[in-house]
């Protein structure tokens, strides 16, 4: 369709403004100085507000989010809370919130969900890594910043306002901060974002973009825009960078972070240029905002046109601005990773965890950098206390961050440790480390770019030292290596998501309407048998009015049981309609009313196991902490499994912790209420933690409530109290993955069966062992040790085997060619082999060592320019390096003795 948008409002007819075209960049701006030619915005106009603050008093990040909110709410909005930072606890499609639009898509903004207010304001933290490389250097990029947002959803039966009131309030806010109408433009833009688009303004003063006005009213399909039945007013307003303009300081790092960027300093001993780095700065920040830095080359170019403006050796400015730069990062990463953890986000190597330790590591290697002693987490602790009068449930993970810290230090220290080892095997084969190695290196083994230079470095030096001939080793890291990593990984988020809706299982299309199957099993999870009317017959699949078998979702399996005597083999449900799968559908008609009768055990069982699933996740996060957020569950008949993130192994002391908390839970017969709710009602009274199963669709939630322990969005069949899910059993726990442990566990009569095999098994060993249970602990440890003795003199025999081995063998080795070679066949396991081997092989020579069994070994001394390796693969089967080789042999001894002496003629 074609669009055509008038950017003419009432404000600007009331107030005169002029409409102009840029002279500079050619755009379209609105403003009220008749004098004015570019638009405002850089790098067509350079910041003039460095020095100069432009409002009517200096405001601090807190007092500005207060005086936006208060705007807004006087003139007629709702402030509504702040949504987490991590948006995959309400959508699957994106891993941070990115603005503050994105709390309300998808299901405001599509309509199938009320907001809760109409029209609303929000002050928004929000994440955006993709211009991470930029924070600290250019003086305006934030990895975590706020967004003010006021929003109006408009129905054609509910109109709220659109574009007139929208510029009007944006004109206002800013002229009661101060600010100089004359100065102010709007800039003529067009947004898209998240399958949406509209047309917008940009609003600029004094060279900088404090403000977007969005409409929202278009859903662009492919290249195609349809227009949106929901006309949204989406606005974004930079709250840090209206406290920048409020302030005048050099860099809006200053304006945030004044206090800790201080303290920083000085812990890292460069107050000493506080006199003389706010000119620098302000230049820089001025010529960053000039130029739109968007890659490496402008960073550059940038250092250059700083020096050449200031009169300085553009090396002596990069001694002088680095340490500052890396100090600037490391607030506002630290601020970053303050609201990551704060919103529950464990570290890892998958998704937001991802993302998370990559923060991490960039803010620690900037510490190496400038020096800073201060712990990491100190350093989060100032953010806290700083982020308290505004954010106060922050403290409430203050626990859980000083912890996760510590122990991301350790792992990052551990992966350094072995970084030196991986470089070096991975240089062995190739001159040049190449971005994709980069990104593998970081991704899969954790070792930052610039360690991995570090270690070439050391290499290239050594190489040069010893004069060696393969030349240095190439190695070339992007300026914005960590801005591609992490978009890479926001891009994988998206992959994901569509992997997963592509894998969902493929049922009968069905070419008519059929009516949505009545749910039964919610009304009465009890009733064991009913009637219902087939309305459909499709391959071995049957649709009814009615069912009470569970469809398989939520990570419960299906119901099993019999309709009409035939099997009910497997139940699965798409767009509301229950497909029952038969093992055959012979005499079935549509039409006809048919009984169905569910498996009862296996239901009861399904029941006890999803409860418990409910009951362990809200044990786990009384004993771990409220980081913990399921990932995943699986619940079958005989037993359950829950994924969790967790940022280290769950120990046997927390185990036992976990499964009895779980216990007094059952044994206090807790009633477990199911209620059916609006997505707006349940996240008002219960928050995003109704969401451990995952995103649920829809403006209608099932929630499931064990009345002060634990409440979830859950669809699946669950007993009526506590108390019938019997004894919960732990039996084992996992990591799956970096971040994410698995905890596997029964209830019910299954508990009882596999604490009976743990019995047989400990009553086998005592019997055995010919000791009483109690003290096999005692005797299993006593035994052990015995072994360990026995296993050194074993050792110990072993070597004295070699040692006369060799004078046995010494004076059967034969020349060929140039080495001296022994061919043999000796008693032995492999490793005897091995030390009679070591005992005869000397410089010059080849061993190759047969045994009874077949295994073979082939080892040289120095001076042989032969593969151990390739000369097994020749002569037996088998593999391995230059110098030693193992396999198997299924020759006799003088059959492989001619092989050998073929070979190395």
């Amino acid at each position: 369709m074609e669009i055509n948008h008038d950017y003419k409002v009432q404000l600007f007819e009331e107030k005169g403004f002029m409409r102009k075209k840029c002279k500079e960049c050619g755009q379209y701006f609105w403003t009220l100085d008749p004098e004015r030619e570019t638009c405002g915005d850089s790098p067509c106009d350079k910041y003039s507000f460095i020095g100069a603050p432009i409002t009517n008093k200096k405001y601090t990040y807190n007092e500005m989010v207060k005086e936006f909110l208060k705007f807004f709410e006087e003139n007629g909005h709702t402030p509504i809370k702040r949504h987490p930072v991590t948006a995959r606890r309400w959508r699957n499609d994106i891993l941070l919130t990115i603005a503050s639009i994105a709390v309300f898509q998808p299901w405001v903004t599509k309509g199938i969900v009320e907001p809760v207010a109409n029209p609303l304001v929000i002050a928004q933290p929000c994440i955006r890594l993709n211009d991470i490389d930029n924070v600290g250097r250019t003086g305006r990029h934030l990895t975590c910043f706020t967004m003010g947002g006021h929003h109006a959803f408009n129905k054609v039966n509910d109109f709220k306002y659109w574009t007139d009131r929208t510029v009007e309030l944006c004109f206002n806010f800013m002229k009661k901060l101060g600010i100089d109408e004359k100065s102010i433009t709007f800039i003529e833009s067009w947004w898209e974002g998240g399958g949406n688009a509209g047309p917008c303004y940009e609003v600029i003063t004094h060279g900088v973009e404090l403000a977007t006005l969005v409409f929202m009213q278009y859903e662009k399909i492919g290249n195609e825009y349809k227009e949106m039945p929901l006309k949204v007013v989406d606005t974004g307003y930079g709250i840090e960078r209206f406290v920048w303009a409020s302030q005048g300081t050099p860099t809006v790092y200053d304006a945030i972070f004044g206090n800790i960027v201080k303290k920083l300093k000085e812990n890292a001993g460069i107050d000493y240029i506080e006199n003389i780095d706010e000119r620098i700065l302000a230049e820089s920040a001025t010529l960053a905002g000039l130029m739109d830095i968007e890659n490496v080359g402008d960073l550059r170019i940038l250092r250059q046109k700083v020096a050449e403006k200031l009169k300085m050796n553009v090396d002596e400015l990069d001694k002088l601005l680095t340490p500052l730069e890396n100090i600037y990062a490391i607030a506002d990463h630290t601020r970053c990773l303050a609201f990551m953890f704060g919103d529950g986000i464990v570290p890892s190597n998958v998704k937001d965890g991802y993302l998370a330790r990559l923060l991490v590591r960039k803010t620690l290697r900037y510490m190496k950098n400038v020096g800073i002693t201060m712990p990491l987490k100190e350093i989060i602790n100032l953010q806290l206390e700083e982020l308290k009068e505004l954010y106060p449930e922050l403290l409430e993970m203050r626990d859980y961050m000083m912890d996760v810290v510590d122990e991301e230090e350790r792992k990052y220290l551990q992966t350094i440790n072995k970084g030196r080892g991986i470089v070096e095997r991975l240089v062995k084969s190739k001159n040049e480390i190449t971005l994709d190695d980069l990104i593998e290196l970081y991704d899969s083994k954790g070792l930052p770019p610039e360690v991995v230079k570090d270690i070439v470095s050391e290499i290239n030096s050594k190489s040069n030292t010893q004069n060696k001939k393969s030349g240095n080793i190439k190695l070339n890291i992007p300026d914005n290596f960590y801005t591609i990593v992490a978009e890479r990984h926001e891009q994988k988020k998206t992959e994901e998501s569509d992997e997963l809706n592509s894998q969902k299982k493929a049922l009968p299309e069905l070419n008519e309407d059929i009516e949505k199957t009545e749910l039964l099993f919610y009304k009465n999870p009890k009733q064991k048998e009913f009637e219902g009317k087939i309305l459909k017959i499709i391959d071995n699949y049957i649709i009814l009015d009615k069912t009470i078998f569970y469809p398989e979702g939520g990570g419960q399996k299906y119901d099993i049981g019999t309709i009409n005597g035939k099997k009910v083999i497997e139940v699965q449900k798409k767009d509301d309609i229950v497909y029952h799968k038969l093992s055959d559908v012979n005499g079935l008609n549509e039409g006809d009313v048919v009984k169905g009768v569910i498996d009862w055990n296996h239901r009861i069982n399904l029941m006890r196991n999803h409860t418990a699933t409910h009951i362990i996740n809200a044990a786990a996060q009384r004993v771990l902490g409220k980081h913990i957020w399921q990932t995943g569950s699986n619940v079958e008949p005989n037993k359950a499994r829950l994924d969790i993130t967790h940022y280290k192994r769950i120990s046997r002391d927390e185990i036992k912790e976990i499964e009895r908390i779980a216990n007094e839970i059952v044994l206090n017969n807790i009633p477990v209420k199911s209620t059916f709710m609006s997505r707006n009602e349940a996240e008002q009274k219960y928050g995003f933690r109704i969401y451990q199963g995952g995103v649920v669709p829809g403006n209608v939630l099932r929630i499931i409530n064990i009345e002060g322990i634990d409440v979830e969005a859950c669809g699946g069949t669950h007993c009526e109290n506590t108390g019938e899910v019997g004894y919960i059993k732990i039996l084992k726990t996992e990591r799956i993955q970096d971040g994410v442990e698995r905890l596997e566990y029964t209830s019910g009569i299954n508990s009882v069966m596999e604490v009976s095999a743990m019995e047989d098994i400990l009553i086998n060993s005592s019997e055995i062992l010919g000791v009483p249970i109690e003290n096999l602990p005692k005797t299993v440890k006593r035994f052990f040790e015995e072994w360990k003795e026995q296993k050194k003199i074993i050792e110990e025999l072993q070597k004295k085997i070699g040692e006369y081995k060799k004078y046995e063998l010494a004076n059967k080795f034969e020349k060929v060619g140039n080495y001296d070679i022994l061919v043999e066949q000796v008693e032995g396991n492999p490793k005897e082999l091995m030390s009679i081997a070591d005992n005869l092989i000397k410089e010059g020579s080849i061993v190759v060592l047969l045994n009874n069994n077949g295994y073979i070994l082939c080892k040289k001394g120095e001076g042989v320019d032969i593969s151990m390796g390739e000369l097994l693969r020749k002569i037996a089967k088998g593999g391995g390096k230059d110098n030693l080789a193992q396999g198997k042999c299924l020759d006799d001894l003088k059959t492989l003795k001619n092989k050998v002496f073929e070979e190395l003629k």
